[in-house]
């Protein structure tokens, strides 16, 4: 029989936390964004305020970088850095650029070929979020990973590899993989974080078996020598290792942090959220609860050694993938300041953990699961559910939430209702396909959550978007995965009941929902006179001084102000295409600027674009 590890911090341990105010460092000059976060805690907060509620609506263009690599489908997750005056992109390509952030001009451009080799090994279509900065106070580095398993330091000034780094500027991160999985698709999607000299990283890999280890992995930042690994599935005699059969981590991937990394650099602890274990949706040859897969995981930056985990799905069977790093807050709870890790989840929820033991802080109930009707599988009899802040996006799909946007999609989608399991949470894939809410896309995306410092509250944007789990039998498998089908209406629409999208604000001091919005709408549906609807969206949320939430992310291709205290719209502006990135904002020469990535493309599967497009007041 498996049992679940204790999720405690090891004793010993605890005193790497004895350090008082363990929020993350500020950015040395506020003005900058110097991490794809702004700070390396996650918040995605920043002070400047010369923006603010009473002026955002007079917001206009100031400058657009067209990267000219845009393809169809193609699409920029990426969020600038800016660091004195320069800013720092990746394109639709991973072409790394510097820009002029008062003005939009290109001081150099560097093409690291992505795929060039062998287009097969490249993972998640070639999508990167962003790079990393390093500097001694002397030397100054961007450092990119691509998507066909490289990282690349190059000089911050001129774009020009570093000969120190690896071999010519490049490491190659196949390097001392295991000889069955080194030709498979592997490679960073985030950004790497900076920790004193080392850059670390977290992977993307395939889903099914066999594929690469989705450990995360850090290197020297000068030599590019790799210093640490922690193995994400645990080989004989590690920790956790009797979540697995035995040998399961020689062909198995999975449990990797490909959503990127935060890191309480006072502490030096590192923090990760991991995805599922592959194969995704079939777990007969898994029994177990499968750590550290699905985990929220404090590590010792230094060395990579295990501080604690907290499982947020047990033995996952839907690609629940945390798709995030945990953001690293400060609440007030019971009367007391709590350095905590909040992480959301693309099951809808928020879990808040104290950040020196991973003890939740409201408290998680493990609610009974149903069992899997599928020959072997013996999934999860329970999984755990946050008692506080509640679900940020609705868990079940009843017949009660059948789409009522007109009479013709209601009854359409009752008739398909009657044919696909569906009303309960967790239930199991099967051969006829269950209903999956909130869906593969969240409740919460990779864009994650932003935190506002000064009050206590999160912000994220969540989908509300209907999905079939199907499996089909498979003579070497079992079962595997058919595809990411929508549930949606006879007219393209989600078959639940709007919102599809939300922005929502949450304080952790109290655990409660402060505010929901939707997010998004569609013109044809307004035209019609149904109520805004929100849309599925992609890209993340930032939170100002100035009082502000901005965020895009919408399939309307809207970029938006939101009253960060009311969740009142205050702008918005059409981009050429959708900007389906995080945003960021930075001031030069006193002036601030808000820059959002205009790609389009990818999952929304909209125009594609090739634009950064900054704003400023007049």
């Amino acid at each position: 029989m498996w049992q679940r590890p204790s999720q405690m911090l090891v004793p010993a341990l605890l005193a790497i936390f004895l350090t008082p105010n363990l929020g993350a460092a500020a950015p040395d000059d506020a003005s900058n964004w110097p991490c794809v976060f702004n700070d390396k805690g996650g918040t995605r907060y920043s002070t400047v305020d010369q923006i603010n509620r009473d002026n955002v609506a007079q917001l206009k263009v100031a400058w657009r970088y067209k990267t000219g690599d845009s393809r169809s489908g193609g699409t920029i997750e990426c969020t600038p850095l800016v660091i004195d005056g320069v800013m720092y992109v990746t394109t639709v390509t991973t072409r790394v650029v510097a820009l002029k952030a008062d003005t939009g001009e290109q001081i150099w451009r560097y093409d690291p070929h992505v795929g060039s080799a062998d287009h097969n090994l490249v993972i998640a279509n070639g999508v990167n979020r962003g790079v990393a900065f390093w500097s001694d106070g002397q030397q100054r580095r961007i450092l990119v990973g691509t998507t066909d398993g490289r990282l690349i330091s190059l000089d911050a000034a001129s774009g020009k590899p570093d000969p120190a780094f690896g071999t010519g500027g490049t490491v190659d991160l196949r390097s001392g993989l295991d000889r069955e999985v080194a030709k498979l698709p592997y490679g960073p999607t985030s950004a790497p974080i900076v920790f004193e000299d080392l850059v670390i990283l977290g992977f993307a890999n395939g889903e099914a078996s066999p594929a690469s280890p989705g450990d995360n992995r850090a290197f020297d930042v000068r030599s590019g020598k790799e210093v640490w690994r922690f193995h994400a599935i645990p080989r004989e005699g590690e920790y956790a290792a009797e979540t697995w059969p035995q040998g399961a981590w020689r062909l198995r991937g999975g449990a990797n942090a490909w959503g990127g990394l935060t890191l309480d650099a006072k502490a030096g602890v590192l923090f990760s959220a991991t995805g599922s274990a592959t194969s995704d949706f079939y777990g007969a040859d898994r029994p177990g609860d499968n750590l550290f897969s699905n985990c929220v995981l404090a590590q010792d930056a230094h060395t990579g050694k295990r501080l604690w985990h907290f499982q947020t799905v047990h033995h996952d069977l839907w690609d629940h993938d945390n798709p995030c790093p945990p953001v690293l807050v400060t609440v007030n709870h019971d009367g007391k300041q709590v350095d905590a890790v909040a992480q959301v989840t693309k099951t809808g929820y928020c879990f808040v953990l104290d950040r020196a033991t991973g003890k939740p802080l409201f408290g998680v109930t493990e609610v009974p699961a149903p069992p899997s009707t599928l020959p072997g599988e013996h999934a999860s009899p329970t999984q755990p559910v946050p008692v506080k802040p509640p679900a940020l996006s609705k868990q079940e799909f009843t017949d009660d939430d059948a789409t009522n946007i007109s009479p013709e999609a209601h009854e359409y989608v009752m008739k398909i209702l009657k044919h696909h399991p569906h009303g309960a949470a967790n239930l199991a894939p099967t051969t006829q396909g269950t209903i999956e809410f909130p869906g593969y896309h969240g409740g919460a995306t990779w864009a994650g959550a932003s935190f506002d410092l000064t009050t206590g509250f999160l912000y994220v944007n969540t989908n509300n978007v209907p999905f079939f789990c199907r499996v089909k039998p498979d003579a070497r498998h079992g079962f595997v995965f058919t595809n990411y089908d929508y549930f949606n209406d006879p007219d393209g629409y989600p078959a639940v009941k709007p919102p599809w999208g939300l922005l929502i604000c949450a304080d952790l001091n109290r655990g409660e929902i402060l505010w929901q919005v939707p997010l998004g709408e569609y013109p044809q549906l307004k035209a019609k006179g149904i109520p805004q609807t929100g849309t599925e969206n992609f890209g993340g949320t930032i939170v100002t001084a100035g009082g502000l939430v901005f965020i895009g992310g919408s399939k309307d291709e809207m970029f938006h102000a939101f009253d960060k205290s009311t969740g009142k719209l205050l702008w918005e502006f059409k981009l050429d295409a959708g900007g389906y990135a995080t945003p960021c904002t930075y001031a030069v020469n006193g002036k601030q600027y808000v820059v959002i990535a205009a790609g389009g493309g990818g999952k929304q599967r909209t125009r594609s674009g090739d634009q950064f497009v900054a704003f400023t007041l007049p």
